[in-house]
């Protein structure tokens, strides 16, 4: 007959709960994984099924009792660091949100709002294409799956137990400033282009006084910033690659600037 033991079924809950609990950490807060479109369920099974992949490849846990305050107090930690991973790769595309709010405002858009899943707030249209459209270029790169990837060998990295230094925490904030730079960056092109068509209308309704400016300007600007953007679809692509390419060097700073010593 079977049996097992308290400190066998403590041994085996703990070494799935830490591991999961980075795991879901990653996936509440990264890219794509963390939308609110996909089910909770299904996210849940995903962090599971990953747990469970890389449990026999994780270093050894220390053993700790599952009901402890240390063990609550890890448990916290790894959802800090899953949640820390995923979040650096957020800042970038929410850079990327920031330039598709700053065109659809110049283009008169900024009243054409819907609900965005993957911000959990109202974006405006322009802002839900691009975005939709950078999550395109990231599955199409199997982004999802080199997040999945660093995580797990993050466990390598920062094992289970091991504290962690608090400059890796004050480099997510330095990197803030990287989602607006990038995102004024991104719009730049758009914004001018539709500084120039306002300044033009401007310049024709001095000439022409007799110019509904409201009847014909709206339409103009509406006209050439989808002309515009619509040109600039073919050099976004590199773009948000260089992009993510960034978003993944600064997770492995975090990860360098995490580890003590």
């Amino acid at each position: 007959m079977l049996s097992v033991t308290s400190a066998q079924l403590d041994a085996w809950l703990v070494a799935l709960m830490f591991p999961l609990a980075r795991i879901l950490g990653l996936i509440s807060a990264a890219p794509l994984l963390s939308n609110r479109a996909i089910p909770t369920r299904f996210r849940l099974t995903i962090g599971l099924a990953v747990a469970l992949a890389v449990l026999p490849a994780l270093p050894p846990i220390p053993p700790i009792a599952a009901d402890s305050w240390m063990a609550l107090g890890i448990l916290l930690h790894q959802v800090l660091i899953g949640v820390a991973i995923g979040f650096m790769m957020r800042l970038f595309f929410a850079a990327i949100d920031l330039a598709g709010e700053m065109i659809g405002l110049q283009m008169g858009l900024s009243f054409a709002v819907f609900f965005s899943p993957q911000t959990g707030g109202q974006s405006s249209v322009v802002a839900q294409f691009l975005n939709l459209l950078t999550l395109l270029v990231f599955l199409a790169l199997d982004g999802h799956l080199m997040l999945i990837k660093i995580v797990v060998l993050s466990f390598e990295w920062l094992p289970i137990g091991e504290a962690t230094a608090s400059e890796g925490w004050l480099l997510i904030v330095r990197h803030a400033s990287v989602m607006f730079a990038s995102g004024v960056l991104i719009a730049l092109p758009m914004v001018a282009a539709l500084l120039i068509t306002n300044i033009a209308l401007g310049v024709l309704t001095r000439a022409a006084p007799q110019l509904n400016l409201f009847a014909v300007g709206f339409p103009v600007t509406l006209s050439i910033g989808f002309l515009v953007l619509f040109v600039s679809l073919s050099y976004l692509g590199p773009v948000f690659h260089g992009l993510f390419e960034r978003g993944f060097e600064a997770i492995d700073l975090l990860l360098r600037a995490l580890k003590p010593g």
